[in-house]
């Protein structure tokens, strides 16, 4: 070890010794052995400019474990947490604490993507014009604009009284396609520059993965002009980076997108060549084309390639759609001379006319009218073509380059809309390109990334062969503060007597617990059955018991509510697997209806099984059961949040214990004595609720 090396690791000890620097300013602070550990491993793999893949078990104290080291390093890091909420929370709260502490002078930078940051034009532009598809956004667009006028920074998190998710925000913010970038008559006082501006002089960038992975796939102008100098790149929450990437990485179509660009082109069109073609004609024909296509695909979840040959209502419907985007293409390419958003306008069109038409002629095969226009213009694809074996491709405007792995087309459809899919069986030749690029520390750290102390599933598809993989334990005593119950009484969780077989064994114990519970579920479907059955419990019951599902509110608002309610008990789906905190008794109660496995029709989960099955792995073993096990640990996860908690684990799933894989799933989860008894299980509720 070098003496510069040895120094810097001893600087990082003794900080987080008992009499070091975090000590001295964290009341009540306590060392943790793993901890210290961690926290000299990221140090280690920053000055070798290696991977560390980390799992660190809830209570940890991962983040001081890799702030410590990423200060004390002195070079630039950039910081990729899993969601907004953990990105302010970083930049906010843990990054001052640990820097005061340090008594370090650190610049920090916290960086969005655009939709979180107000754009000015587009506010001014969508106030002067005053059309809305709600009367209340006109009240809440007049808040927002206030709020830009006296922020610093335009985040709409900053916004008083104005939730993130009001619809009024889609009109005061802009996205890839309609930003006018340095053509913006605001640029330079917009928002999402200055941001920019502040991270280029920044010691410490926290972004998300979203943004990470988006930056890097589209190489636009934030994470991919600053990775060249970082040192370190550090993913907290580093278990949703692979379906993040993967989406990043891939490439879509939505209705979503075709509305929005059929308004702009009204807009744009009328506002700067209104002479030039009948705009308001073309934007309602392609309105009425993706309606047709949201027609003729309806409500049917998701569907592969084969499944999608077979449907001549929806092939038609995508043909439409396309003679409907090419007539806008060329109008807008004859007019694009006479104004800066025509221009862009043009752009986004030809962008979307060709990754659509490579998608639709991939399905379905190519088209005289879809052949005639590609040849017309250019390839229509980078890279090749999507032709019936899956190959290494992407649409245009995507940055995947030759070499990256197959992709796999599908589409699906809800109430909420349509959306085609073109999505990377592997990320590991992608990943490997951009670590390749130059040399740095990639650091991944989670409470959730092995399963029985098996790292493979995350490494391989990340192409993180070289990393080193280490497990710190959770410093709780599970053994003594909670019991996982797995009733006996439940029976097959596909079977139509499910729910309320399910309903009967957990009452008992809501009741018991005076509420304070959260009950997971695998689907919306579940969540819905599960709120009848227990309302009709809750009416019958002497316990002022306080129901709260999913979807009835926003997560926050939901969350907000539990905290405060005095016997509240949460219904909820995928949303409320992760990133929830609950600390004390307020949860002391978690129960999952089943194993969280993929469905087994899943278009990409059933290319990814095919092409392993073909080299002659086990799709199962190496795919399903991992993915189900880390589901299962983030669901848990929720229970015990500090050294004092104590809590109950309900999961319904006789295959838990019945099947030989349940074994390994157990494994994955916190240590807890198991008991399939019902009366051990209402007697630990009863003791635990009367030490309260």
């Amino acid at each position: 070890m070098s003496p510069d090396l040895q120094a810097y690791l001893g600087r990082i000890a003794d900080a987080l010794s008992p009499e070091g620097a975090i000590a001295r300013a964290q009341p009540g602070y306590a060392r943790r052995d793993g901890q210290s550990e961690l926290a000299l491993a990221v140090g280690q793999a920053i000055v070798e400019r290696a991977a560390l893949v980390a799992e660190a078990g809830t209570g940890t104290g991962k983040t001081f474990a890799y702030l410590v080291p990423a200060l004390l390093s002195g070079g630039l890091v950039v910081i990729s947490t899993g969601t907004r909420t953990l990105q302010d929370q970083l930049y906010r709260r843990d990054l001052p604490r640990v820097g005061e502490a340090l008594r370090l002078n650190i610049r920090a930078a916290v960086l969005k993507g655009r939709s979180n940051y107000v754009c000015r034009y587009h506010l001014r532009r969508n106030l002067e014009e005053g059309r809305f598809d709600r009367r209340e956004d006109i009240t809440v667009l007049r808040r927002i604009d206030r709020f830009a006028a006296v922020s610093v920074s335009g985040d709409r998190s900053e916004a008083p009284g104005i939730a993130e998710d009001a619809p009024a925000w889609s009109k005061a913010t802009s996205t890839r396609d309609n930003c006018l970038g340095q053509d913006c008559p605001d640029y330079r006082s917009c928002f999402v520059f200055q941001a920019r501006q502040a991270a280029q002089s920044a010691d410490v960038i926290v972004v998300n993965h979203h943004l990470f992975c988006a930056d890097l796939a589209l190489k636009d102008e934030g994470i991919s002009d600053l990775l060249p100098t970082a040192s370190a790149v550090i993913f907290d929450e580093a278990h949703q980076l692979p379906d993040i990437a993967t989406q990043f990485f891939g490439s879509s179509v939505s209705s979503r997108q075709l509305i929005d660009i059929a308004r702009d082109s009204l807009r744009v069109g009328l506002a700067e060549a209104a002479d030039a073609a009948d705009w308001i004609g073309l934007s309602h024909g392609l309105e009425q084309s993706v309606r047709e296509w949201r027609l003729a695909a309806g409500n049917s979840g998701r569907q592969d390639r084969d499944r999608l040959r077979s449907d001549g209502g929806l092939r038609d419907a995508l043909v439409g759609l396309r003679e409907q985007i090419k007539a806008l293409l060329e109008v807008s390419q004859a007019a694009a001379e006479r104004g800066r958003e025509l221009a862009r306008l043009s752009g986004r069109l030809l962008e979307l006319t060709l990754r659509l038409g490579a998608w639709h002629e991939a399905v379905y095969g190519p088209s005289a009218g879809a052949s005639d226009l590609a040849s017309n213009l250019g390839s229509p694809v980078a890279g090749g073509s999507w032709g019936d074996e899956p190959e290494a491709v992407a649409p245009a405007g995507q940055s995947m380059a030759p070499g990256t792995e197959a992709a796999v087309l599908w589409a699906e459809a809800s109430q909420s809309g349509a959306v085609l899919h073109s999505t990377p069986l592997s990320l590991a030749a992608t990943f490997r390109q951009h670590r390749d690029a130059t040399p740095r520390a990639w650091v991944f750290v989670s409470a959730t990334l092995a399963v029985a102390g098996d790292f493979r599933h995350f490494v391989e598809p990340m192409g993180l062969d070289d990393a080193r993989c280490v497990t710190w334990e959770s410093p709780f005593n599970y053994a003594a503060n909670g019991l996982l119950y797995v009733p006996a009484q439940c029976g097959e969780p596909g079977a139509s007597a499910f729910p309320d077989r399910m309903t009967e064994a957990i009452w008992p114990l809501i009741e018991a617990n005076r509420g304070r519970a959260f009950v997971l579920c695998t689907s919306l479907r579940m969540v819905e059955l599960l709120e009848a059955r227990i309302a009709d419990r809750i009416a019958l019951s002497s316990r002022s018991i306080e129901l709260l599902v999913q979807g009835r509110a926003t997560r926050s608002a939901l969350l907000e509510r539990f905290r405060q309610a005095e016997a509240p008990v949460l219904i909820g789906s995928a949303s409320f697997w992760e990133g929830v905190d609950v600390v004390g008794e307020q949860l002391s109660l978690v129960v999952i209806d089943k194993l969280p496995f993929a469905p087994p029709d899943d278009p990409v989960l059933k290319a990814r099984s095919d092409l392993l099955r073909q080299g002659g792995g086990d799709p199962f073993g190496a795919i399903q059961l991992p993915a189900a096990a880390m589901a299962l640990k983030q669901g848990a996860g929720r229970l015990i949040r500090s050294e004092s908690d104590t809590g109950l684990l309900v999961i319904c799933d006789e295959r838990l214990v019945s099947k030989s894989y349940g074994r390994k799933l157990r494994a994955s989860l916190p240590p807890m004595p198991l008991t399939r008894s019902a009366d051990e299980a209402l007697g630990w509720v009863c003791a635990q609720s009367a030490r309260r």
